[in-house]
């Protein structure tokens, strides 16, 4: 499932150089995947500390660290106010349900969301990919905005 994910987002463009944001990072492996993958540079967001403990523990066996952040915050109190990023990966709980505020307030150009259930956008944003593994659903999204400026 993460091989073809970023697969299609290699496809897109859309990870060389990017700033990628890890959000609900749990064990830090999307945003580790992406900077493997030549992300400039990954913010991950878990308010849980045994799992920025696994973040931080990962990101030294991969000797990424030097292209990381780790932040303490919930999910949606970081995105209030925090800065752009090209790539956001989404990767919440399964029992999470408050998709639309989060795409309404997410500051990145693109989006992958994991859920167990399909995951539709709010208005603004697009759906170019969605896929179904097993019992995951992986929606890739892009802002409107951004399909419109890249058609022109």
């Amino acid at each position: 499932m993460r091989e073809a994910t970023f697969n299609a987002l290699h496809s897109l463009g859309e990870i060389e150089g990017a700033r990628v944001l890890d959000l609900f990072a749990g064990s830090g492996a999307l945003g580790i995947e992406a900077l493997s993958r030549g992300a400039a540079h990954a913010t991950f967001v878990d308010n849980d500390k045994s799992a920025r403990t696994a973040i931080k523990a990962n990101l030294e066996t991969t000797r990424l660290e030097d292209d990381a952040v780790i932040i303490a915050s919930e999910a949606i109190a970081y995105l209030r106010g925090s800065p752009t990023f090209d790539l956001a990966l989404l990767d919440p709980p399964y029992t999470f349900d408050d998709w639309a505020n989060l795409f309404e307030i997410l500051p990145s150009r693109i989006a992958v969301a994991e859920s167990d259930r399909a995951v539709e956008p709010c208005a603004g944003w697009a759906v170019v990919r969605m896929r179904r593994y097993g019992t995951t659903v992986v929606t890739i999204c892009r802002r409107i905005a951004d399909i419109e400026e890249t058609s022109t």
